[in-house]
C-alpha cells in the first residue's frame, strides 16, 4: 500500500513539472508572437498570440489544481481538493470557447478590412510556434488519457500546435502567392475547431460537476443483478457519480427479505462491492440496509 502512494506521489510531481514546463514554453511563444503580430500586421499570428495567452492561463490553473488534488482530506474538507482538477478542466473548457468567438469576430473584421502582412515574420514564429507547442504536446499526452484537467491542458497545446502549423500554411501562401485573405479564413477555421473540442470538455467537465450519472454506467442493469443476489428484495434510492476521474460511488437502499444479522449484512455487502468493483468499475460502495421499512421502493427517488 505504502508503495502505490509512493508510486502515485512521483506521478504527480512529474505531472507538475511537465505542467510548469508547458508554461514556460507558452510563455515564450505568447511574448514573441505578439511582438511579431504588431510588427507584420498578421491577424492570424495575433489570434494564435491570445490564444496561447488563454493557454498560459489555462495551463496555469491546472498546474494549481494538479497542487490542489494533493492536499488530504480534513473536517472542514471531507473530500479533500480531489475534484480541484475537473473545476479546472470546466473552466478550461469555457475559456477556449470565448477565445474562439473573439477570433471569430476580428476575422469577419479583417475580411471586411485586408491588410497586407509580413509574411517571412510569420513563417518563422509559426515555426517557432509548432516546435515549443509540440514538445508541450508530447509532455502531456501520456497523462491527457486518464485525466480531465491534463485533457484540458493538452488539448489547449493541441490545438494551438495546429494552429501553428494553418499560420505557417498561410504565410507561404502570402509569401508565394500574395493571398493574405488566408489569413483571415485560418483565423476562422481555428476558431471553429476551438469551438467543437471546447463543447466536448465543458460538457464532460458539466456532467461530472453535476453529478451526473458517468454514460457508461447502466443503473437498470446494476440493480437487477444486486436484485438477483438470495435474500435482497429491492434495491431502491440509488446514486451514482463521479467524484473525479478514479473515483466513481455508489449509493442505495436495499431492502432484505428477513431481518439477518450484521454479520450476514457484511458478507453480502462484500459481494456487492466485489461485483460493482469488477464488473462496472464502481470502486466507493454505501449500502442503508434496510427491513419492512415504510418509504419509496423507486430506483431514483428525488431527495
Amino acid at each position: 500500500m505504502e508503495q502505490s502512494h509512493s508510486h502515485n506521489h512521483s506521478h504527480n510531481d512529474l505531472k507538475g513539472r511537465n505542467l510548469f514546463i508547458s508554461i514556460l514554453l507558452n510563455i515564450l511563444i505568447t511574448a514573441a508572437q505578439v511582438v511579431g503580430g504588431l510588427v507584420s500586421g498578421s491577424l492570424a499570428l495575433l489570434s494564435d498570440a491570445l490564444h496561447n495567452f488563454s493557454d498560459v492561463l489555462s495551463l496555469i490553473i491546472s498546474y494549481i489544481a494538479n497542487r490542489l488534488s494533493k492536499k488530504k482530506a480534513s473536517i472542514h474538507r471531507t473530500f479533500g481538493y480531489k475534484r480541484a482538477e475537473i473545476l479546472a478542466a470546466f473552466i478550461n473548457a469555457a475559456t477556449l470557447i470565448i477565445v474562439a468567438i473573439l477570433l471569430i469576430i476580428e476575422a469577419v473584421d479583417r475580411f471586411k478590412n485586408p491588410q497586407e502582412i509580413e509574411s517571412n515574420l510569420v513563417i518563422w514564429l509559426s515555426l517557432l510556434g509548432i516546435v515549443a507547442n509540440g514538445l508541450s504536446v508530447l509532455l502531456l499526452k501520456k497523462d491527457s488519457n486518464a485525466n480531465m484537467n491534463m485533457r484540458s491542458a493538452y488539448i489547449h497545446l493541441l490545438t494551438d500546435m495546429m494552429a501553428s502549423v494553418a499560420v505557417l500554411i498561410g504565410g507561404l501562401l502570402m509569401q508565394f502567392y500574395k493571398i493574405y485573405w488566408i489569413d483571415s479564413a485560418l483565423t476562422l477555421a481555428i476558431a471553429l475547431y476551438l469551438i467543437w473540442v471546447g463543447f466536448n470538455l465543458l460538457k464532460a467537465s458539466t456532467k461530472v460537476l453535476m453529478l451526473f450519472t458517468p454514460d457508461a454506467i447502466p443503473v437498470e442493469a446494476i440493480v437487477e443483478k444486486i436484485n438477483a443476489f438470495d435474500t435482497i428484495k429491492s434495491v431502491h434510492h440509488v446514486h451514482v457519480w463521479q467524484l473525479n476521474e478514479a473515483e466513481v460511488h455508489f449509493e442505495a437502499h436495499i431492502e432484505f427479505t428477513k431481518d439477518i444479522t450484521l454479520s450476514t449484512f457484511e458478507s453480502i455487502r462484500a459481494k456487492v462491492e466485489n461485483l460493482l468493483l469488477h464488473e462496472f468499475e464502481i470502486n466507493h460502495v454505501n449500502i442503508q440496509p434496510e427491513f419492512e421499512k415504510d418509504d419509496a421502493k423507486d430506483i431514483i427517488v428525488q431527495d
